[in-house]
């Protein structure tokens, strides 16, 4: 049995002193947002009780779906790879960028080279943009396909890409890993009207097509800080997709609090069955229990 953990949007606290004249961009409006908002509902403490809550259950491996950072500064970047030094090495656990990483133009390209240990394939090329992937990670039965959708955008835009090129190359990996469990890395959700305009997947009728080709395992992703599950059609059957809330969340906010997900996944008769449980806060005593259980395949 593989035990593989999931959590997502990490949005690493606190905010670095920043001038007003590097908030002369995009990066202004998430400031104003952070200080009106994040920052109250979104807690270090919240995080760091998750993770050891998490890491105390020896996961084999931990992947992370997106948004390290909040406004892709280089502190904040050099922050997020400081604490993946804490969390583990980049042979346990495996990220993605998100939308926040990818706040300005540029500061994706600094974000891959700070975090390379964690997002590397095992052919070993250096990562440098978004060109490079979808890169291939083998962790024990598991073919974890990375997925890049973030990209800087205009204000008030929190839109994700996945083009052609990346449709080609994932569905070559699908293919060439299909005698493994494979798993999809994705930040933003790839189901139709799953977020806001503004919020949506660029291209994400090209992923439900290669999915619909090639199949896959399990698809996991984050963006949204909500905690859903979705199927996209496979050739042969519905491939489950999975979103988890964010990783520092408060008690008693917008969205659901801090959780993170577990997967357990064997193989029998040939077939593969992977479960499901959640584990997060359930009320203000910050006290992290089991939440849920479903065998999703």
């Amino acid at each position: 049995m593989f035990r593989l953990a999931h959590i997502s949007d990490i949005h690493l606290g606190p905010m670095p002193k920043v001038s007003w004249t590097r908030l002369l961009s995009k990066r202004l409006t998430g400031y104003i947002n952070w200080q009106r908002k994040r920052a109250k509902e979104f807690s270090p403490d919240v995080l760091n009780g998750l993770v050891t809550h998490m890491r105390s259950a020896s996961p084999d491996h931990v992947v992370i779906t997106g948004d390290l950072v909040n406004l892709s500064l280089h502190e904040e970047i050099e922050q997020a790879r400081n604490w993946l030094n804490w969390l583990g090495n980049g042979k346990d656990i495996s990220i993605i960028c998100g939308n926040h990483d990818a706040y300005v133009k540029g500061l994706l390209e600094v974000a891959i080279k700070s975090w390379q240990d964690y997002l590397i394939g095992d052919d070993k090329k250096p990562v440098k943009n978004y060109a490079s992937f979808p890169l291939l990670r083998r962790r024990g039965p598991c073919s974890l396909i990375l997925v890049n959708t973030a990209v800087p955008t205009r204000p008030f835009d929190a839109t994700g890409s996945f083009d052609q090129a990346q449709a080609e190359q994932m569905e070559k990996l699908l293919h060439q890993e299909r005698k493994n469990c494979r798993v999809i890395l994705i930040h933003h959700p790839p189901f139709a009207n799953a977020t806001t305009s503004s919020k949506r997947l660029i291209g994400d009728h090209l992923f439900r097509d290669v999915l619909g080709k090639s199949g896959a395992e399990l698809v996991l992703h984050g963006h949204t800080h909500l905690d859903t599950s979705a199927r996209i059609d496979g050739p042969d059957k519905p491939v489950p997709v999975i979103c988890v809330p964010a990783g520092g969340q408060e008690m008693g906010g917008r969205k659901p609090p801090a959780q993170y997900n577990w997967f357990e996944i064997e193989t029998e008769n040939d077939r593969w069955e992977i479960s499901q449980s959640k584990f997060g806060y359930r009320d203000q005593n910050r006290k992290i229990v089991q939440l849920g259980e479903t065998k999703l395949l």
